[in-house]
């Protein structure tokens, strides 16, 4: 069965990537392995299944990898959230602070109504700023987040810490940069 996969066995960590002193943890190996991407899709699947999904917002590029493939699964829609000027029709934004400048993330005006319940996925969880973001566009719109997943959590950085009113689930954690 897939779903007792070791999922951190598909992910290669590639020292000084984008720069020095980071450890970038690769995730194209486990997207290689259909069973390890099953795996994935399916640990979620079994953790949010309950929890009345409505909709999956997940934020581009590699939050749509996990998303949209989940959205079947749970039988959900599937809401991108993207950069500024990507969406074709109207959009709300959100502006938000990052350690070193800002940025901004949309989604069609008409993505989210008052109630729907939202689950927010991505890849990597580290400080926590894009799904913040995310989660503001959710309950700006009057929907109710009812979880955020990750594939990878570093831990260390302590992005959960922003998350504490959600159900947040992991799939891979790392407790330090070097491991």
């Amino acid at each position: 069965m897939t779903n007792n996969l070791d999922l951190k066995k598909f992910i290669r960590s590639v020292p000084d990537f984008p720069k020095p002193g980071i450890m970038f943890r690769d995730i194209t190996p486990l997207l290689a392995s259909p069973q390890a991407f099953q795996a994935a899709v399916d640990q979620f699947a079994d953790h949010f299944r309950n929890s009345g999904v409505q909709k999956i917002m997940a934020a581009e590029a590699r939050g749509f990898i996990f998303a949209a493939p989940l959205a079947l699964a749970l039988n959900a829609a599937f809401v991108p959230v993207r950069k500024p000027n990507k969406l074709p029709f109207d959009t709300q934004a959100f502006h938000y602070e990052l350690e070193y400048g800002t940025d901004t993330l949309e989604i069609h005006i008409d993505a989210l109504h008052p109630g729907d319940k939202v689950l927010l996925i991505d890849d990597l969880l580290a400080t926590g700023g894009t799904i913040r973001a995310c989660a503001h566009l959710a309950e700006q719109s009057g929907a109710e987040i009812v979880g955020c997943g990750f594939l990878i959590e570093l831990t260390f950085l302590k992005g959960r810490d922003h998350l504490c009113r959600y159900n947040v689930r992991s799939l891979i954690e790392y407790s330090d940069e070097s491991a």
